[in-house]
């Protein structure tokens, strides 16, 4: 699931309030997964997992991912009024 979050290019973040857990247990995970697969970064990581065919086609990633990026956006919490400009 995270895989194709990242994939599908959510911030790790927006992967923690989608499932619930903390940004850092996501941080955890993504290095897991990098160790697992044997990729040095991310990008690698999304290459490297496609071509063992662990990610749909990126077309569709695109289409339903940054579409409901959107809906997840929250404002920050310091931020629920507009900053003033002088």
């Amino acid at each position: 699931m995270i895989l194709n979050l990242l994939y599908a290019g959510f911030s790790d973040a927006s992967i923690a309030r989608r499932l619930g857990v903390g940004h850092r247990t996501v941080q955890r995970r993504v290095q897991r997964l990098m160790e697992q697969l044997r990729a040095n970064g991310r990008v690698a990581l999304g290459a490297r997992a496609q071509e063992l065919g662990l990610l749909p086609p990126r077309a569709s990633a695109v289409r339903t991912g940054r579409a409901s990026a959107a809906a997840d956006a929250r404002p920050h919490p310091r931020r629920s009024r507009p900053v003033r400009q002088r």
